[in-house]
């Protein structure tokens, strides 16, 4: 197994890990809270961000005006009943959703869900390097010093995206507790 292979499969469990982790409320208002909500338009589930340009305003409000009037009722319905958790206010042309002030008990919350994504994304890194070196010894062709090279190459790197992981989740958790 080829060690660039395994860095690949490892940065896309931190892809994952930064994508889950932009669903996280932090108080301030981020147009990629809408990442996971479609609409249904003309009968195909489309996200919001490819009908309607979403913008921030103060900090706090998104504001989404779409781009074919017709469908802002759907929207509106679309963000609704999706897991956002977010009223929205329909003024007829656009729809506005404001994020409140997080308290500090959903703070600490949203910090336990988190460091659960974190241990999600480490237990895929885990996971990639147990196939890799399940991989390096049951290549009966290596020399024995080079397998055993390649599976510490394997653990230095499962360390170094394991301390990406950890820098990922501090960082979001700092952002989720700043008030």
């Amino acid at each position: 197994m080829e060690i660039k292979a395994i860095e690949e499969k490892m940065n896309k469990a931190i892809e994952a890990l930064n994508h889950n982790l932009t669903k996280v409320r932090t108080g301030r208002a981020n147009p990629n809270m809408l990442d996971s909500v479609l609409v249904d338009y003309y009968g195909c589930p489309t996200p919001v961000n490819q009908i309607a340009s979403v913008t921030v305003q103060e900090g706090k409000t998104l504001c989404i005006k779409p781009y074919d009037s017709s469908s802002l009722k759907d929207i509106e319905k679309a963000i609704n009943t999706s897991d956002i958790g977010l009223p929205t206010s329909n003024d007829g042309s656009v729809i506005r959703i404001t994020t409140p002030a997080l308290t500090e008990e959903t703070r600490k919350g949203f910090c336990k869900d988190i460091a659960k994504m974190a241990e999600e994304a480490k237990v895929a890194v885990r996971n990639i390097r147990r196939d890799a070196n399940d991989e390096v010894k049951k290549d009966k062709t290596l020399p024995e010093d080079t397998a055993k090279d390649l599976q510490e190459q394997i653990q230095k790197l499962t360390d170094k995206f394991t301390a990406k992981i950890d820098e990922v989740a501090k960082a979001k958790e700092k952002e989720v507790m700043t008030i």
